[in-house]
């Protein structure tokens, strides 16, 4: 019994320590970092963008070009004369731009225009070429 007082001690130490750290909680970040968020943003891009997607190369030749449209799925497409191109006009903020271009002529080329600008042009020259671009963030 000389050393019943230590759990009575032990228990008091920690209401007091729990009730500090309460009150020091009251005081320094309660505040809800997010409470005027206001939840989910309503600000829209106002800012259209027009990518286009051409493949030049010698007239009369024939191939297929896969792309991604805007929601960057693959899509395939054949060609039997050039040029050849593919319009995308989206409000999104961003749009992955990606084509690759194969013909039966010795030189094809791809470019990519996003609102006006060339933002990747390759053009390639040998047998049965294949001619790729890529804009990462259009």
């Amino acid at each position: 019994m000389k050393r019943a007082w230590v759990p009575l001690v032990v228990v008091a130490v920690l209401a007091v320590a729990a009730f500090a750290v309460f009150r020091l909680h009251g005081i320094f970040g309660s505040q809800n970092i997010n409470a005027s968020a206001g939840g989910k943003d309503e600000s829209k891009n106002v800012i259209p963008k027009d990518v286009v997607y051409q493949i030049f190369g010698p007239p009369g030749t024939h191939g297929q070009v896969d792309y991604l449209d805007e929601y960057a799925q693959p899509k395939r497409a054949e060609f039997s004369s050039l040029p050849w191109s593919f319009d995308i006009n989206t409000l999104m903020t961003s749009v992955f731009a990606s084509v690759v271009a194969q013909g039966d002529s010795d030189t094809i080329g791809c470019r990519i225009v996003v609102n006006g600008v060339v933002r990747d042009e390759h053009t390639v020259s040998t047998r049965d070429a294949q001619a790729s671009c890529l804009a990462k963030a259009a």
